[in-house]
């Protein structure tokens, strides 16, 4: 049977242009082409440019349109000089994805002011930071857009060992709510997708462990998830798909969060 057309156009992004930060591995080298085969021209964005550079030849050579940026999202100046550099390239952006994240596995009473702002400024101040900048653009340009913050179910319930982590991810979502509220008027929404455990190169052998495994069955689904799995709800939220959706939070977990307490 092939493909409704419907269906097809209503998530097809073709003739945007998408922003995804964190672009460099994991959820955002996956993100980055995901959009692409969507058919949205991707900027990449990244402290460096050496990898997502070999992911833009990855996507032109199956026909796709991207390049990459030089991108600290914790530096206001350099997230100015990238957009300008993407609007040079393309155009004003008209959706971002912003995914840029790290953590610092320790327990609480040994994480350090550095530890944490590390933690703090790249996971919540960069979101912000992004997206006001993403938002004024899209602004001034008059054109509207669509902002797709990753936060994490960590975000809405806890786990050890990565507490600015999940204090990060909370305020992802707070953020979302926020930003959604202002710049309705803009026609800019702003959601929030929230994945559970996802299957990367970075935590597969953990999940696969015996303490994976533990933690699996604490899942109502039994499963972790996989990277195609946040397939279609990015593309909900970053597509006409979602044109109704503000404020937002599209939880992808296998049912973690509805877990048994």
């Amino acid at each position: 049977m092939s493909a409704n057309p419907f269906i097809t156009s209503l998530f097809s992004l073709k003739g945007k242009v998408v922003v995804v930060t964190g672009a460099s591995s994991g959820l955002g080298s996956h993100f980055a082409t995901v959009l692409a085969m969507a058919g949205a021209r991707v900027a990449l964005a990244a402290r460096r440019v050496d990898k997502p550079q070999l992911l833009v030849q990855d996507i032109q050579a199956r026909g796709g349109q991207a390049a990459a940026f030089a991108m600290d999202v914790t530096d206001p100046r350099s997230v100015s000089a990238a957009f300008d550099q993407i609007a040079a390239w393309a155009q004003v952006p008209d959706v971002i994805i912003n995914n840029a994240g790290v953590t610092v596995t320790k327990p609480a009473l040994e994480q350090t002011p550095d530890d944490y702002d590390q933690v703090l400024d790249t996971n919540l101040k960069g979101c912000w930071l992004v997206a006001t900048e993403g938002a004024r653009r899209m602004r001034d340009a008059g054109q509207g857009g669509a902002i797709v913050n990753v936060a994490s179910i960590l975000g809405e319930r806890v786990a050890g060992q990565v507490a600015p982590y999940a204090i990060s991810k909370a305020g992802v979502i707070q953020t979302t709510k926020a930003l959604a509220l202002e710049l309705a008027r803009y026609a800019i929404r702003v959601n929030a997708l929230v994945p559970g455990y996802v299957v990367t190169d970075l935590n597969r052998e953990f999940l696969t462990s015996d303490a994976g495994d533990k933690l699996r069955s604490r899942i109502p689904g039994r499963r972790f998830s996989e990277l195609p799995d946040l397939d279609g709800p990015l593309l909900l939220l970053a597509s006409d798909a979602g044109s109704a959706m503000s404020g937002a939070t599209v939880e992808v977990d296998a049912g973690h969060l509805v877990s048994s307490l």
